[in-house]
């Protein structure tokens, strides 16, 4: 097994990684809006758009830094494995959070620029309601329970195609289109186009998607249980299957 990525280069990973991530979803929502005027047609467009670039840099940079791209992932990653020493380290949070802010910022930046348009210009959508809300409490409880359910289920090399597909069908299923991530949704307050959110929006999304990740959290745990400490064997739930075999052999003495 190689070592891990040095701490700079993971960081630089997740910066690059976020950036491209709402390059992605800035670039195809001006795209869109430049091609036609029927909005159901834009969302379908910028959705397609993020669902393959999110796989394709999920594949790319996952092997790095984990590919969380969103504070939301690594703060819970680190809050599930701080028992286990399986999640990061806070070190490694406190190095990802700001470079995961930063690279959406520069992402929105870049894709205004490719389009022409100004290069910072902060968004006049307004999405202030509680349905809203609530929608980004959905989603990112969604995203928190399967990207730590595949992890804990030894799945985590399905994560390029699910998370892709899961962000997006919450594209589709929630009232605020998923954004389900606090640095995602600071970018896109920073151009003022399809995509983006205003300014004084942006507060109560970034606390309803922490309200979201413990609530992922919460699931994980009903659905897989607790992780073991570290030094700790985890117990093993006998299957049912299992145990009808334990009792027909009980029987049969």
């Amino acid at each position: 097994m190689s070592a891990p990525a040095p701490l700079p280069r993971r960081a630089a990973a997740e910066a690059l990684g976020t950036a491209a991530l709402v390059a992605v979803v800035v670039g195809s929502g001006i795209q869109a809006a430049e091609l036609t005027h029927d909005v159901g047609t834009r969302l379908l467009a910028n959705s397609l758009a993020t669902v393959f670039g999110l796989g394709v840099l999920i594949s790319l940079l996952g092997p790095v830094s984990g590919a969380h791209f969103n504070p939301a992932v690594t703060l819970a990653a680190w809050f599930s494995g701080r028992r286990t020493g399986d999640g990061p380290a806070p070190r490694d949070v406190a190095a990802y959070l700001p470079a995961q802010v930063a690279g959406a910022i520069g992402g929105a930046v870049l894709a205004d620029a490719m389009f022409g348009k100004p290069l910072v210009a902060f968004s006049t959508h307004e999405r202030w309601a509680g349905h809203l809300w609530l929608a980004e409490v959905v989603a990112t409880a969604g995203l928190i329970w399967l990207v730590l359910g595949l992890a804990r289920t030894g799945r985590a090399h399905l994560a390029p195609p699910l998370v892709a597909a899961y962000i997006g069908a919450a594209y589709w299923f929630t009232s605020s289109t998923s954004f389900a991530n606090p640095a995602v949704t600071i970018g896109r307050a920073f151009t003022d186009t399809f995509a983006g959110i205003a300014p004084t929006s942006v507060l109560p999304f970034l606390a309803a998607q922490l309200v979201g990740a413990a609530a992922g959290l919460g699931l994980v745990v009903v659905c897989f249980g607790r992780p073991a400490a570290e030094g700790q064997d985890e117990v093993a739930v006998p299957s049912a299957a299992a145990a009808r075999s334990t009792e027909e052999r009980a029987l049969a003495r």
